[in-house]
């Protein structure tokens, strides 16, 4: 099946740049970016061979896992670009469930999965990592080039992983990365659209929190080497998590690795 773009998104100006193989998608966007492409543009491949994550971890999609990127100059602050990747978030979410749906249909079943957002840039099923985002921009000529990448487990999931992995064939639901992308390029129309330049971010927002991971939760936010340990109580407008403390203080997380539940407890004692 080849790499194409959702019907939406085509109609909506977006172009595709599909790769057999390539080392790094983000990265082909950013020199793409420098230079002097603007985009909407799709950087897409179904095996990456030298991908990275948050914190320089390194993130291999072998053949038929997904990996994508979106390339789009904007006239934003650095900070407000950072709020995108909610956005991309929930874009992902909603092709995962369209996917997982269809695929439920074609196996005469019916779709129980249930897809989370984890803060500030994965989305979790059964409490498993399936997907994660690394956003990332540079100024250039004319705004600020910003890439969000986004890397789904689809055939196979990495071990040793912070937050234990899954793949979407391990929960059953077969479906190609072709599949997926032709989703999540059409999604992706509707939730940019939202966001819009940062100015739709109160929305995105709620949305998110509809579908976020712990909230509620006792959680464990490990930064550097302090941890921050309470109730996950929301995000606020700059997309920080908000961890209430058992002494009532509500204090802002910018960045951090992120534990609920029993992971919380033990990372916390």
């Amino acid at each position: 099946m080849t790499i194409t773009l959702g019907s939406r998104a085509a109609s909506a100006g977006y172009r595709l740049a599909a790769f057999d193989q390539i080392g790094s998608t983000n990265a082909e966007a950013m020199a793409r970016a420098r230079g002097g492409e603007r985009g909407p543009m799709w950087f897409v491949t179904t095996e990456q061979t030298a991908g990275r994550g948050r914190r320089q971890r390194v993130w291999v999609a072998p053949r038929g896992n997904l990996a994508s990127s979106i390339l789009e100059v904007m006239d934003v602050t650095p900070a407000v670009a950072a709020t995108l990747g909610f956005a991309a978030g929930l874009s992902l979410e909603a092709a995962l469930r369209a996917v997982s749906i269809e695929a439920a249909l074609r196996a005469g079943g019916a779709d129980s999965f249930r897809f989370a957002l984890k803060w500030p840039n994965d989305v979790l099923a059964g409490g498993r990592k399936l997907t994660g985002i690394l956003l990332e921009a540079e100024a250039v000529a004319g705004g600020l080039a910003v890439v969000v990448g986004i890397g789904t487990n689809v055939v196979a999931a990495p071990e040793g992983t912070p937050t234990p992995a899954t793949s979407l064939h391990a929960l059953g639901i077969q479906v190609s990365a072709e599949e997926l992308f032709l989703s999540l390029s059409d999604a992706w129309v509707e939730f940019r659209g939202i966001w819009d330049n940062g100015r739709g971010f109160g929305q995105i927002r709620k949305l998110w929190l509809q579908q976020a991971a712990g909230l509620g939760e006792k959680v464990a936010i490990t930064t550097g080497a302090a941890t921050i340990e309470g109730i996950f109580d929301t995000i606020d407008d700059a997309g920080c998590l908000i961890v209430r403390t058992p002494e009532g203080k509500r204090v802002p997380v910018a960045a951090g690795e992120v534990y609920f539940g029993a992971a919380a407890s033990a990372r916390a004692s």
